[in-house]
């Protein structure tokens, strides 16, 4: 089974990276099942309706999230009803959302699950004791289990790939939109990436148009965020796993030029 996996989407430029890139990708590889992150889809900070539907129609089969998710407030109805959406589980139950994807193709089976890490981020319930809660429910359905861990410190990704090393499939990690180079297959059989990176604008401060991030550090004072429509990048992964075994045998990160620019 191979699976490709798109790092955060970073508004309109990474909509459209996604657009170009995807479909002759797709005609050149063998891909069982494509996902993305998605929480920054939207303008740089959440989700809409019509973000979400361009994602799944240039190819995306489900999408991870994080804790931007939830900033369009008006897109709460999309969010519960797109079963191929995920929430990070560990929120409170009362988030909106759902909390595990499963999908199926050509007799092939892959669960989607998404944490939020807890350093440096806001309170929230423990990932590692979240998901041990749940391992056994997600084996029960599929052993081939792909984890998003959506979180802000690299020691934090990197004792979670060890927690769960053997029993997940894969732990890609978002968040940062900063591409890592440390991929590898666990001791025990469990691919793993500390950050995917950002599929957007690489001429910017994580997306944002970088001269205004200059200003709000020269500053000190809130400024509105802007998105950055230059030099846009996929950054991605693929990782290929023994569907028998649900253990990762490949992971190569992909980190492309697509776009010079768009209007």
């Amino acid at each position: 089974m191979n699976i490709l996996f798109f790092g955060d989407i970073f508004g309109r430029p990474g909509r459209r990276a996604v657009e170009a890139f995807l479909p002759p990708f797709l005609k050149e590889n063998n891909v069982d099942f494509v996902i993305a992150n998605c929480e920054n889809a939207a303008d740089g900070k959440g989700v809409t309706e019509h973000t979400l539907n361009e994602i799944f129609n240039a190819g995306v089969d489900s999408l991870t999230s994080g804790n931007h998710l939830w900033d369009k407030k008006n897109s709460i109805d999309v969010i519960i009803n797109e079963k191929r959406l995920v929430k990070p589980f560990n929120f409170p139950e009362e988030a909106p959302g759902n909390e595990y994807c499963l999908l199926e193709k050509n007799g092939k089976k892959l669960l989607i699950a998404n944490l939020c890490g807890q350093a440096f981020m806001q309170p929230i319930d423990s990932p590692f004791f979240a998901l041990e809660k749940r391992i056994e429910e997600f084996r029960d359905l599929t052993s081939n289990i792909l984890i998003d861990f959506h979180a802000e410190s690299t020691a934090e990704k990197r004792t979670f790939g060890f927690y769960f090393d053997g029993k997940i499939s894969a732990m890609v990690g978002t968040h940062t939109h900063i591409q890592t180079a440390d991929e590898e297959i666990l001791p025990n059989g469990t691919a793993y990436l500390t950050d995917v990176g950002m599929t957007g604008p690489i001429d910017s401060v994580i997306g944002i148009k970088k001269d205004i991030a200059i200003e709000k550090i020269k500053k000190g004072l809130p400024m509105r965020h802007e998105v950055s429509f230059n030099n846009i990048y996929i950054n991605a992964v693929l990782i290929e796993i023994d569907e028998a075994s649900g253990k990762a045998v490949n992971i190569k990160r992909i980190r492309q030029k697509v776009l010079d620019s768009i209007s």
